[in-house]
C-alpha cells in the first residue's frame, strides 16, 4: 500500500514538473497551431464550456505562452485570463484518441470533442472515422495511455 502512494506521488510530481517547466518555445512546437501561433482554428476555447463551440473574433485575444487564443466574447476572454489551463485543449489540441492510441499528433475536427473531467479533448473525425466513437469504448485505458504519451512528447 505504501509503494503505491510513493508511486502515486512521484508520478504527481513528474506530471507537475512537465506542465511547469513548459517555455513558449516548447509549446508552439507541439501544440496544434496554424503559421500565425493561432490554437483551436481560432474558435473560442471557453465556448466548448457552453453550449456550442463558436468561432473567435479578432478584437478578442490573448496570447498565452506562445500560442493564440481568440475568443467570441470579452467576458470569455476574461475568464480564459482567470485560469487559462482550464481551457486550453489537452495534448496540445491533438486528437486525442490518437495520442492514446498510438502516440501520435493527429489533426482533429474542431467541432468534435468532449469535455472530460473539466479538460477539453479534441478529435479527428472524417471521412466516416469519428474516433470518438472510438475513445468512448475505451476511454479508461486511453486517456492514461494518452496522458503519458503527450508527457513524453513535451520532453522531446
Amino acid at each position: 500500500m505504501k509503494i503505491t502512494k510513493i508511486v502515486f506521488l512521484i508520478y504527481l510530481l513528474m506530471i507537475g514538473t512537465v506542465a511547469v517547466g513548459q517555455d513558449k518555445a516548447t509549446r508552439t512546437k507541439h501544440f496544434n497551431i496554424n503559421s500565425s501561433k493561432l490554437a483551436l482554428k481560432g474558435y473560442d476555447p471557453v465556448s466548448y464550456f457552453g453550449s456550442i463551440p463558436i468561432t473567435g473574433r479578432k478584437e478578442f485575444v490573448i496570447y498565452h505562452e506562445g500560442v493564440l487564443y481568440r475568443f467570441h466574447t470579452k467576458k470569455n476572454k476574461d475568464l480564459f485570463k482567470a485560469d487559462p489551463e482550464k481551457y486550453t485543449p489537452t495534448y496540445g489540441g491533438w486528437c486525442a484518441y490518437a495520442m492514446g492510441n498510438t502516440g501520435e499528433k493527429v489533426d482533429v475536427n474542431i467541432e468534435t470533442y468532449k469535455i472530460i473531467d473539466g479538460k477539453l479533448h479534441l478529435f479527428y473525425n472524417k471521412l466516416f472515422n469519428n474516433t470518438l466513437e472510438d475513445w468512448n469504448e475505451d476511454e479508461s485505458r486511453l486517456k492514461k495511455t494518452a496522458d503519458i504519451n503527450w508527457r513524453s512528447i513535451l520532453t522531446k
